[in-house]
C-alpha cells in the first residue's frame, strides 16, 4: 500500500499494524515513493554474547600506563598525557 507523507504522519499507528500483518508500506512524497516500513529485525548479538571468547593480552602490561613517547604517539606528539 502507498501513502503520501500527511497521510502517513495521520495514520502512523494504522501503518505500523499494517506492516506488523506483512502488508508491504510505502511513503510517498507528491506520489514518488520516498521510503518503506519493513518489520525490525534484531541485528547483531545479544549484550554479553562474546562473553569468555576475547582474547586480551597475559598480565598486567594490559592495564600499566603507557609510556609517555608512545601516549605522543596517540595525541600527535602534542607533548604528553
Amino acid at each position: 500500500m502507498e501513502f503520501n507523507i500527511h497521510e502517513a504522519k495521520a495514520q502512523l499507528s494504522r501503518l505500523l499494524e499494517l506492516v506488523q500483518a506483512g502488508e508491504p508500506v510505502i511513503i510517498a512524497r507528491h506520489g514518488t515513493p520516498i521510503a518503506e516500513l519493513i518489520p525490525f529485525r534484531s541485528k547483531g548479538f545479544p549484550f554479553g554474547a562474546a562473553k569468555g571468547n576475547l582474547l586480551t593480552p597475559a598480565g598486567d602490561e594490559w592495564w600499566q600506563p603507557m609510556p609517555n613517547d608512545e601516549a605522543d604517539d596517540w595525541v600527535g606528539g602534542q607533548g604528553g598525557c
